[in-house]
């Protein structure tokens, strides 16, 4: 495994150092508490502490010139947080979901599938639920693969300032969703009379009266369906970015191949570019279908909880803090997790074919 060692002083002189001082710092910090304005930050310093121990390990490792097990160390660190506070994590909350955890005391008696039972027999709010996050999904997805698709086309066109309009396409994506919910909220302000502000007033003062709108007070479903506007305007530009990508990387000589050949310009975006961005359209509909499974920011900042607009991201929420009841709050993210995990893990399976196949 270690057929070749190359000893370096000064690599090994600092190795020993970040070795014994993140030693002694870690037996330090156990038997002392680290107290700063008022904080108690121990467990904190006692890991950086650890990491700095393990710096002078991977050091040693790297003077044995073995490429593998340097990539290994260098690895692990990461592997193991993930290991713990991902996977760990949703172990954790897979047991909890088959307990009967209700209140503020923990209570690990074992339910069995009964939080998941009691969700699906005869719980309208997870009706709603269900009902709410289909319509969002539908509307989201298609509603930016339309309007990314179709910015995606017109920057195509290289037209002046390309530059600029990406940039302002790009624009809304850096916002986050509480932000553009909170703004959106007041642009989709169902009051009227001379409380009326946002688009309602500008349809009114333009007398496009036929235009005002509740929006997202609108008696369902339509109500959950203007919750997509927002949406679709911050991630409309993350789907045209990924469309234009896959457009550059085709080559001209197909499109002039077929100019050639007397095809017209919707032609070739028909019979040429379009078939050619299916993986491109396929990666779109998995990252959008897995952010709006998980919606939650967006939706409490236009809705403020109200059971009409509700998701499951709301619910477990609701359950868990307001409810205090941690079980059936754990049965619900374990349910989110699955329907994300049903689009996430086939289209993984389905990447790494293909390049085994390349």
């Amino acid at each position: 495994m270690f057929r070749k060692f190359t000893l370096r002083v000064p690599v090994l002189c600092l190795a020993l150092v970040l070795i014994i001082v993140g030693a002694v710092c870690v037996v330090v910090l156990e038997k002392t508490q680290l107290i700063i304005a008022g904080k108690n930050i121990t467990s904190i310093a006692i890991l950086l502490c650890g990491l700095v121990f393990y710096a002078g390990i991977v050091l040693i490792i790297s003077m044995f010139e073995n490429e593998t097990m340097l990539s290994i160390a260098l690895l692990l660190p990461s592997m193991v947080a993930v290991a713990i506070f991902v996977y760990g994590f949703i172990g954790w909350s897979i047991r909890v979901s088959l307990t009967q955890w209700k209140g503020l005391n923990p209570n690990y008696a074992w339910a069995g599938l009964k939080q998941y039972y009691l969700l699906f027999n005869n719980n309208p709010r997870f009706v709603i639920d269900v009902r709410n996050t289909g319509m969002f999904t539908v509307g989201f997805i298609l509603g930016c693969l339309i309007i990314g698709l179709g910015l995606a086309i017109l920057l195509d066109q290289k037209l002046k300032g390309e530059a600029l309009f990406r940039g302002i396409f790009l624009f809304p994506m850096s916002i986050s969703f509480i932000a553009s919910g909170v703004v959106w909220g007041w642009l989709m302000n169902p009051a009227t009379g001379n409380r009326i502000t946002g688009l309602n007033l500008i349809f009114q003062k333009l007398g496009l009266d036929s235009l005002i709108s509740l929006w997202h007070s609108t008696p369902q479903p339509w109500g959950m369906a203007f919750t997509v506007l927002p949406a679709v305007w911050q991630l409309s530009g993350f789907t045209m970015a990924l469309y234009m990508g896959g457009m550059r990387s085709i080559s001209d000589d197909l499109r002039e191949a077929a100019r050639v050949d007397g095809a017209s310009e919707f032609q070739i975006y028909q019979y040429i570019i379009l078939p050619l961005l299916q993986p491109v359209t396929l990666s779109a509909v998995i990252i959008l279908a897995h952010m709006s499974l998980k919606i939650f920011d967006l939706i409490v900042a236009l809705g403020n909880k109200a059971i009409s607009l509700d998701v499951p991201g709301i619910y477990m929420w609701t359950t868990t803090f307001d409810g205090t009841n941690y079980a059936q709050g754990a049965a619900i993210g374990v349910l989110m997790l699955i329907s994300v995990a049903v689009l996430v893990i086939p289209y993984l399976i389905n990447n790494m074919r293909t390049e085994t196949q390349l």
